[in-house]
């Protein structure tokens, strides 16, 4: 990743810049939950966001894909960029930016039907113009499935329920249904919350399996699995951005007094 200067707000690298975020600030309601947060993050990283239990970060990583628009009471200044294209400006399709944009929650949350079409589901939503071959279809599933890491465990049981699944599996699974829509970008919730060591450990080998193929952004209470699942790291108190650094330089040298002392246990 080369030599990177911790900074206040971002590393100095901005090449490859997959989410831009200028001035961005969010109301529920009368409330103020993000203020004048301005991010860099760059493509095919995996990136943490760090901080106490209401600071910001799951309404930073749900305003990325527009989930919060779904509450009626919730207001946005400023932009975000995906890629260049500024995901609020009118003419963006929300169907568009959920495509390029995936989010996996907290708790696994796959359908009440087959493996199969859990997998299938989002890609024929979105492709509802062409009809594909059954063989064209169980290439995607396939595919989707190799890549999390799930194909040699599910091959042969495709059409059980996803719910059968374990709760490592069917987070893998909630994973493996974005990827044949082709996203540039995965968000992550808490994704091992739900989860035990040992399968906390085999969804963090995906997300470090995943690196490279797509721009992750992965919010955790977790300060050990934030040091050992991301290249660069961010942490948030009441709202707003403290420092932005390589993972590694943020846990050993933070730049900012209220980083050492979330890091040290002092506070949240």
């Amino acid at each position: 990743m080369g030599n990177t200067a911790a900074s206040a707000e971002q590393p100095d690298n901005q090449a490859g810049i997959a989410i831009q975020t200028d001035q961005l600030n969010l109301w529920y309601g009368t409330f103020q939950a993000l203020f004048d947060v301005n991010l860099a993050i760059r493509k095919g990283i995996i990136t943490s966001l760090i901080g106490p239990s209401g600071c910001g970060k799951s309404t930073f990583l749900r305003s990325v894909n527009r989930i919060n628009e779904r509450l009626g009471y919730v207001r946005i200044s400023g932009t975000i960029e995906v890629f260049d294209q500024n995901i609020y400006d009118q003419d963006v399709e929300l169907i568009q930016v959920r495509k390029q944009v995936g989010m996996v929650f907290q708790r696994p949350n796959p359908l009440p039907v087959s493996i199969r079409d859990n997998i299938l589901f989002g890609h024929r939503l979105h492709n509802k113009d062409r009809r594909y071959s059954r063989s064209e279809e169980e290439e995607i599933l396939e595919g989707a499935l190799q890549q999390v890491l799930l194909w040699d465990k599910v091959k042969d049981m495709l059409d059980r329920k996803a719910t059968e699944l374990s709760l490592e599996e069917q987070q893998k699974l909630c994973i493996a249904r974005l990827l044949p829509v082709k996203p540039t970008v995965l968000l992550m919730d808490e994704p091992c919350s739900a989860l035990d060591p040992k399968g906390t450990a085999a969804v963090e080998e995906l997300i470090w399996e995943l690196r490279g193929k797509y721009t992750i952004l992965i919010v955790t209470h977790n300060m050990a699995q934030a040091r050992r699942a991301s290249e660069e790291c961010i942490f948030m108190l009441m709202g707003k951005v403290v420092e932005h650094s390589l993972t590694e330089q943020l846990f050993v040298t933070p730049a900012s007094r209220e980083t050492a002392n979330y890091i040290e246990g002092r506070y949240g």
